[in-house]
C-alpha cells in the first residue's frame, strides 16, 4: 500500500476514458507528451495481499483498475500491458515474462522489447487515480532535465519507481547489465535471469528525479486500500467527474464537453420548464449534437440553443399573470375601451 492524502492533495483529479470495447491489439494513436512516449504497464502480479484475487479487473468508480491506467496513458504511441490477455477499454500490446510470475524486472524487460520511443511512462495497474496530467508532469519533468528517470513520491515520501517515467536506453542498460551479472553467478538462461529480483536493483543504478504525489502515487494492496479508494471518488469534489469518465467509458464515448454549460441547461429547464424537463432535454441534446455528427462544439451550440428556449419559456410563464376571471373582460388594468387592441 502506498500512504493516501485525502481530496486536495496534489494530483487528485481523473481523465476522460477512450472509447470501450476495444480488442487487443497493437495502439494505433499517435504519441503526445514533450518527445512522444510508450507506455509499460504492470499488470502480472499474484495479488496476494488481495487472497489471488484479479487485481486489474477489480472496480473502482465502476472501471476496472487496469481501464482507469490505460485512460491516463491514453496519449502513448504503443501502450504494452505485461499480463495475461484480457478485454481492455483501448486497443493494446499484450506481453508476458517468461516464465510468468518473474516479478517486476522481468516484466519491465518483457515489455520494453515492445517499445520503440526513447521515453517510457512505466505504471503498475493498480492505481486509481492516475491521470493525464500527472502523466504529464512526469515526461515533462524528464525531457526538461538530464536524470534518466523521473518518479512519484508518495505521502511518506517514499519512491514510487511504477509510477515513473525513464528513457528507454538506460533502463535496457542497466536491466542487460543485470541480467548478465545473474548469468555469471550461474542463473538459468533466457528471462529467467531477472526473475525475483527487487526493483531497487534497476533503480539505485539510475539517476532520478523525485515529484511529491501522494494521491497519483496511491496503489491498492489490500481490500483496505480498495475500500479507500472507493470511498474517495464519491465524495462531493469528485463523484460527478468520476462518473461522467465511467459513463463515458462504458457508452463508448471519447468526447470532452463542457459540464458546466450542460448542468446550466438543466437548471433552466428544470425551472423554467417542469424537473422532468431536465433530464429529457440534456438527452435531445445530445442526441441532436450526434445527429449532427458534431463533436464539443457541436453538443455546446445545441444546449446554447435549448437553454435560450428554456428561458423564454421561462419569460412567458413570467408574463402571463393570472388568467381573468369569468364574465370580466381581458383588460390591462390601466387600458380604456379604445385602446384595447380589438376595440
Amino acid at each position: 500500500m502506498t500512504a493516501y492524502e485525502p481530496a486536495g492533495a496534489t494530483g487528485a483529479g481523473s481523465d476522460s476514458a477512450p472509447g470501450a470495447g476495444a480488442v487487443p491489439g497493437r495502439d494505433p494513436a499517435p504519441g503526445s507528451g514533450p518527445a512522444g512516449y510508450d507506455a509499460v504497464v504492470l499488470a502480472g502480479g499474484a495479488a496476494r495481499r488481495l487472497g489471488g484475487a484479479d487485481k486489474p479487473g477489480l472496480r473502482v468508480g465502476g472501471r476496472p483498475l487496469l481501464d482507469r491506467v490505460l485512460a491516463a496513458c491514453a496519449g502513448a504511441r504503443t501502450t504494452v500491458v505485461v499480463a495475461d490477455v484480457r478485454p481492455t477499454a483501448r486497443p493494446v500490446t499484450w506481453a508476458r515474462e517468461d516464465p510468468p510470475g518473474g516479478g517486476p524486472l522481468a516484466a519491465l524487460a518483457a515489455g520494453l522489447r515492445h517499445t520503440a520511443a526513447e521515453h517510457v511512462l512505466v505504471v503498475s495497474a493498480d492505481l486509481p487515480f492516475l491521470a493525464g496530467p500527472t502523466v504529464g508532469r512526469l515526461l515533462s519533468a524528464l525531457a526538461a532535465g538530464d536524470a534518466d528517470g523521473v518518479l512519484l513520491t508518495d505521502a511518506d515520501g517514499r519512491d514510487q519507481p511504477l509510477v515513473a517515467a525513464y528513457r528507454a536506453s538506460p533502463l535496457r542498460r542497466e536491466l542487460t547489465a543485470l541480467a548478465r551479472d545473474r548469468a555469471d553467478r550461474g542463473a538459468p538462461a533466457g528471462g529467467a535471469h531477472l526473475t525475483g529480483l527487487p526493483l531497487r536493483r534497476l533503480t539505485g543504478a539510475l539517476r532520478l528525479t523525485r515529484l511529491p504525489d501522494a494521491v497519483a502515487s496511491f496503489d491498492c494492496d489490500t481490500w483496505d486500500d480498495i475500500a479507500t479508494a472507493r470511498a474517495r471518488i464519491r465524495e462531493h469534489g469528485h463523484v460527478l467527474d468520476e462518473w461522467i469518465s465511467a459513463a463515458k467509458a462504458e457508452l463508448g464515448i471519447d468526447l470532452d464537453v463542457d459540464t458546466k454549460l450542460l448542468l446550466d441547461l438543466a437548471r433552466d429547464a428544470a425551472h423554467g420548464v417542469a424537473r422532468p424537463a431536465a433530464p429529457l432535454t440534456t438527452f435531445l441534446v445530445g442526441y441532436a449534437a450526434g445527429r449532427a455528427q458534431g463533436g464539443p462544439e457541436a453538443v455546446a451550440e445545441t444546449a446554447r440553443k435549448a437553454a435560450a428556449l428554456a428561458l423564454r419559456w421561462a419569460d412567458e410563464s413570467a408574463d402571463a399573470g393570472p388568467a381573468p376571471e369569468r364574465g370580466k373582460p381581458d383588460v390591462a388594468p390601466d387600458a380604456t375601451p379604445d385602446t384595447r387592441p380589438d376595440a
